[in-house]
C-alpha cells in the first residue's frame, strides 16, 4: 500500500506542468459597468474563465502568470470584491487528481456496476455503455454514428423514440462536453438515458416525445483533458489556421452559423473562443447541425449542458435582444429552475433564469443555443450546472448523483412544459 501511494503521487505531480504558475480568483462585480469592464478585459489579459461571474454572484477566473499584476491593478481600481481560488492552478489540479482517486478508491469496494454516478469515466468507457444501452434496448434506442473526429475517434449519440421517430412526435434533444472541460456535463446526458430506457419511472416521457442524447460532442477535447492538459475547451484540429499546428482547435460554441465571429470571439488560433475559419469548420460542429436539419421541424426543447454557474440562459447572445418566444422560454426556465431548487442541496445556488448577455454581461456569437433558435427551435437554453461544492476544479465526485438527479427532474418538468405549449407544431 505504501508504494501504491508512492507512484500515485509521482504521477500525480508529473502532471500539470503547463499550469505551473497560473493563479486563479473569485472575482465578485457588483455593477453591469463592473461586468462589462471585466468582459472587456478578456482578450486584453488572455483571462479564462471558468465559471462566468454575474450580477453579485462571484465567478472562477484563470489568470496567466505574466498578466497577474495587471488583473490584480484592475480590480483594485474597479473596486471589485476579489480573492485567490487557487495560488497555483497546478498545485491544486494535482490536489484534484487525488482528491478523485481517493473517494473513487473507497467507492470501488461497494459499487459492482461499471457504469456508475461516483466517478468521471473516460471515453471508452462512455461509449461502451452508450453501445451496451442501444444493444440491450434496440426496440426503442438507436446509436448514431454520423461521422469521426477530426483525430479520428468516432461520434456516438443515441436516438430514443418508441417508433423510431415515425409518428411526428415533439422531439428534445440534449447534448454535453461541447467544452472537452466541463466533465460534470456527461453524467447528466446519460442519467437522461438511464432514466429514459433503464429505470423507467415516468413512462409519459417516451411516450409524448421523441429524444435525442448526445453526452459528448467533443470527444477529442475530452480525451486530451484527461492525457494532457485537463483545463483544454476547443476541439483538437489543427486546419482551421496557419498557426493551427501549434495553436489547436476551434471553440465549437462560437462555431455555429449565427451572427458568426460578431462579438465574444478572438481571431488568434490560441485563444479558447477561436471560432474557426467559418461557420460549421468543425466536424463536431456540423454534426450537431445535421441533427438540427433533420429534426428542426418537430423539436421543441434544445438544452445544451455546460458548466459552471447554476444558471438556464436563453437568446439571443449577440445582443441581449429577446426572441419572440422570450416569455415562453423564461416561463419554462424557471420551471425548470424551481424543480431543480426542490431538490438541491442546500449550498448550491439557485439557478438564474434569462437572456444570457443580460446575466452575464457578456455578448458571444455562434452558439448553438442562438442557433437552435434562429432556425426555429423554440426552446433553447446554455445550462450552466452547479460548480459549488469543491475548492478546485472538477465537481467532487460526492455530487454527481446529486447534481444528474436534480437536473433530470428539471429537464423532465421543462419537457413536459414545453409539450404543452408547443407539442402542436
Amino acid at each position: 500500500m505504501k508504494l501504491l501511494l508512492v507512484l500515485l503521487f509521482a504521477t500525480v505531480y508529473a502532471k500539470h506542468e503547463e499550469y505551473s504558475g497560473w493563479k486563479s480568483f473569485y472575482i465578485k462585480p457588483s455593477s453591469h459597468d463592473q461586468l462589462k469592464d471585466l468582459g472587456n478585459l478578456i482578450s486584453k489579459l488572455e483571462l479564462d474563465f471558468y465559471i462566468h461571474p454575474s450580477l453579485d454572484r462571484e465567478g472562477v477566473v484563470l489568470v496567466k502568470p505574466q498578466y497577474q499584476d495587471d488583473f490584480v491593478k484592475f480590480v483594485n481600481e474597479e473596486n471589485m470584491k476579489y480573492w485567490i481560488h487557487a495560488d497555483d492552478v497546478k498545485i491544486q489540479l494535482d490536489n484534484d487528481d487525488l482528491m478523485m482517486e481517493s473517494f473513487q478508491q473507497e467507492a470501488r469496494s461497494s459499487k459492482s456496476s461499471s457504469f456508475n454516478y461516483d466517478k468521471y469515466h473516460t471515453l471508452d468507457v462512455i461509449y461502451e455503455y452508450l453501445d451496451s444501452v442501444a444493444q440491450k434496448h434496440s426496440d426503442t434506442v438507436k446509436l448514431v454514428t454520423p461521422a469521426t473526429s477530426y483525430e479520428g475517434r468516432t461520434l456516438k449519440y443515441l436516438k430514443i423514440s418508441k417508433d423510431n421517430f415515425q409518428s411526428g412526435k415533439p422531439v428534445i434533444f440534449i447534448d454535453g462536453a461541447t467544452h472537452a472541460r466541463e466533465w460534470i456535463t456527461i453524467p447528466t446526458v446519460t442519467y437522461a438515458i438511464h432514466k429514459l430506457v433503464e429505470n423507467v419511472t415516468e413512462p409519459d416521457l417516451l411516450d409524448k416525445f421523441d429524444w435525442i442524447l448526445y453526452p459528448v460532442v467533443n470527444p477529442d477535447g475530452y480525451e486530451h483533458t484527461h492525457v494532457k492538459e485537463r483545463m483544454w475547451r476547443k476541439t483538437r484540429s489543427t486546419d482551421q489556421h496557419v498557426a493551427g499546428k501549434i495553436c489547436r482547435g476551434v471553440d465549437i460554441n462560437r462555431n455555429f452559423d449565427f451572427e458568426w465571429n460578431t462579438v465574444g470571439t478572438e481571431s488568434h488560433p490560441c485563444s479558447d473562443i477561436f471560432p474557426g475559419r467559418k461557420p460549421f469548420s468543425e466536424v463536431e460542429t456540423r454534426v450537431v447541425h445535421s441533427i438540427f436539419n433533420e429534426h428542426h421541424q418537430n423539436m421543441i426543447l434544445y438544452l445544451s449542458v455546460h458548466s459552471f454557474g447554476s444558471m438556464f440562459l436563453y437568446p439571443w447572445s449577440n445582443n441581449g435582444s429577446l426572441s419572440d418566444r422570450g416569455l415562453q422560454l423564461h416561463m419554462v426556465g424557471i420551471r425548470m429552475a424551481d424543480v431543480i431548487h426542490e431538490l438541491s442541496l442546500k449550498h448550491f445556488p439557485r439557478y438564474r433564469v434569462g437572456n444570457t448577455a443580460l446575466v452575464i454581461d457578456y455578448f458571444s456569437s455562434g452558439s448553438s443555443s442562438d442557433y437552435a433558435h434562429s432556425i426555429g427551435v423554440p426552446l433553447s437554453y446554455t445550462v450552466e450546472l452547479p460548480g459549488r461544492g469543491s475548492k478546485g476544479f472538477v465537481l467532487h465526485p460526492r455530487y454527481i448523483k446529486p447534481v444528474v438527479t436534480e437536473t433530470w427532474a428539471g429537464f423532465a418538468a421543462g419537457a413536459r412544459m414545453a409539450g404543452q405549449l408547443f407539442g402542436s407544431r
